[in-house]
């Protein structure tokens, strides 16, 4: 009897759907997928495309939620010299018409969510080489594209569903798997006392004490010590501590308001394993924001901040936790940081 209560129990557990789906970000050629831990996954193409893009995104579960976007134009302002995309819009050298009906028609940005619309394009250029534009050199490379849209199929499930891209097949839209619920992360004590101008004085010079103790190979004319009331009892200490080019590493600490201080270190984990091979984050450019009791940080690619790595975090009470992560690998002048793709999102 016991054993057979076991093997119900194990029984059950295999059939409970995962919390959350596991984050992934691949390439495919010149073109990148990423997909966050609710399944909703992005495609674009990459690389050397002068500023035209095409974005397709599409929601996990039965419900076919797609949204497939042609832009010219990026980090740069709108290309008003630019004639209009539509009508020099080419497949392989050839004109490519779109049905006015189902799609939103400006000068630089084509766009359509219509599901049947969104197939048939997909089917027509999914074999092609090349978008383009007549009398342009901008490009939409098409090497990549069915086994980006095969990538999307398989992470959401809907190999051999009628709702599959590329591997369709008889299953029922109701076959797919929905979303998972989204975690929430509860904000703590989110109007803390502020800090009395004793206690700002005193964790300021503790903070100095904890900056000349550190090894930190920063210009001392360049490091700063920041803090933030956390809650009514801890603060959140920042110390700058080493810089490249652009980004600045640096420490802190979660340390008691009063006397004698007591102060842990802030380690940022990832709850997933990121492109680096680590669930460990360092805290690159970080910053407290009172409004959304958030920290965050960005690790910036390169000057530009085309490429790079934004999360932000909340604290729950004893540590921060992840609410928000979004990576772009492509540094191609297409986006900045508020338009990176996510791989991790949280209520």
């Amino acid at each position: 009897m016991r054993h057979s209560i076991l093997l119900i129990l194990f029984l059950s557990v295999l059939s409970v759907p995962l919390a959350w789906a596991a984050p992934a970000q691949q390439a495919f050629s010149d073109w990148q997928v990423t997909c966050n831990n609710q399944n909703f996954c992005v495609a674009r193409n990459t690389g050397e495309h002068q500023g035209l893009v095409m974005t397709l995104s599409r929601s996990a579960g039965a419900k076919t939620d797609a949204n497939l976007r042609i832009d010219l134009g990026g980090l740069e302002a709108s290309p008003v010299k630019e004639a209009p995309v539509a009508p020099r819009l080419l497949l392989d050298g050839q004109p490519l018409t779109l049905d006015a009906l189902h799609w939103k028609i400006t000068p630089w940005h084509l766009v359509t969510d219509d599901t049947a619309t969104i197939a048939a394009f997909l089917k027509t250029i999914q074999e092609g080489e090349a978008l383009t534009l007549k009398g342009g050199k901008q490009i939409i490379s098409l090497a990549g594209l069915k086994a980006a849209l095969l990538f999307i199929d398989a992470q959401q499930k809907r190999v051999g569903s009628e709702t599959a891209w590329i591997k369709k097949g008889d299953e029922p839209p109701l076959s797919v798997p929905p979303a998972p619920a989204l975690k929430e992360v509860a904000v703590v004590n989110p109007t803390p006392t502020p800090l009395t101008h004793e206690e700002l004085n005193d964790l300021l010079d503790y903070g100095s004490w904890r900056m000349n103790n550190s090894q930190c190979s920063l210009d001392p004319n360049r490091r700063e010590v920041r803090v933030t009331a956390l809650t009514d009892d801890k603060a959140l200490l920042m110390i700058s501590c080493e810089a490249g080019a652009y980004n600045t590493v640096d420490l802190a600490w979660l340390v008691s308001r009063k006397k004698p201080f007591a102060a842990r270190t802030v380690r940022l984990r990832l709850p997933f394993v990121s492109s680096s091979e680590s669930s460990e984050m360092e805290l690159m450019n970080a910053r407290f924001d009172e409004k959304s009791r958030e920290l965050t940080t960005l690790a910036l690619g390169r000057g530009m901040g085309d490429c790079g790595i934004q999360t932000r975090w909340r604290f729950d009470g004893q540590r921060f936790r992840l609410v928000r992560y979004a990576e772009e690998p492509s540094c191609d002048n297409w986006h900045g940081p508020d338009a990176w793709p996510t791989l991790w999102i949280t209520r």
